[in-house]
């Protein structure tokens, strides 16, 4: 599968209009939608590596700012878990309009607190997601809506990021889908090591691959 370059889009819904970097391979086998930990966005390094790796396995990806600049400003809307989901059930409505993307199942992958931004919508569009993967995430911080989540979620976290992997452990407990939990030896929380972020997106590419539906044929 080719790889796809990243574009620029606008993620627009009613008066919001969120920039996006969009990857869309030919004959994509799905598309998915990342929620960035706080403080980060469409640019972060990381994501966008791990996008370029989905692009050449055959998945889209949407990497979109979850807040305004004036919203960022006030650092209280970037733990604001409901507000960050909000802007994920919007860019999934959008990704609906859009006719080369209608068709495509959708999965997300949360970093960070993303990660629980990530779950609260996937419990919110249970009939709509196929899958979760959460990298170095907080899935603790959907709460009770972890009970909601439906899609196969795959939690991934670093072997010496001790406080996030109790996190995890408890958060796995409350999900009631099909679940997993990776624990990756030597990585941090941000995946810096040599050879561990490749290790995460060979495990997100699997995950996804199996979650998603098989088409009769690949999706144009």
């Amino acid at each position: 599968m080719d790889n796809a370059a990243s574009r620029s889009v606008t993620v627009h819904r009613g008066r919001l209009s969120l920039p996006a970097l969009l990857r869309l391979p030919e004959r994509a086998r799905g598309l998915v939608i990342f929620a960035h930990g706080s403080g980060s966005g469409r640019l972060s390094p990381r994501n966008n590596h791990v996008a370029d790796a989905l692009a050449q396995a055959g998945f889209a990806s949407l990497l979109l700012d979850l807040l305004t600049p004036s919203e960022e400003a006030d650092r209280r809307n970037v733990f604001d878990i409901e507000l960050l989901a909000s802007r994920l059930l919007a860019a999934i409505e959008w990704a609906r309009e859009q006719s080369r993307l209608q068709q495509l199942p959708i999965g997300l992958f949360g970093a960070s607190t993303g990660a629980g931004a990530a779950l609260v919508a996937a419990a919110a569009a249970r009939h709509v997601i196929w899958a979760v993967v959460s990298r170095g995430g907080r899935p603790d911080l959907a709460g009770t809506r972890l009970h909601e989540v439906k899609a196969p979620t795959l939690l991934i976290v670093g072997g010496n990021d001790g406080p996030v992997i109790d996190l995890n452990e408890a958060a796995l407990t409350e999900l009631h889908c099909p679940k997993s939990l990776l624990i990756v030896p030597g990585a941090g929380h941000l995946f810096e090591e040599p050879g561990t972020l490749d290790q995460v997106i060979a495990e997100a590419i699997r995950w996804y691959g199996s979650a998603f539906p098989q088409a009769e044929g690949d999706v144009a």
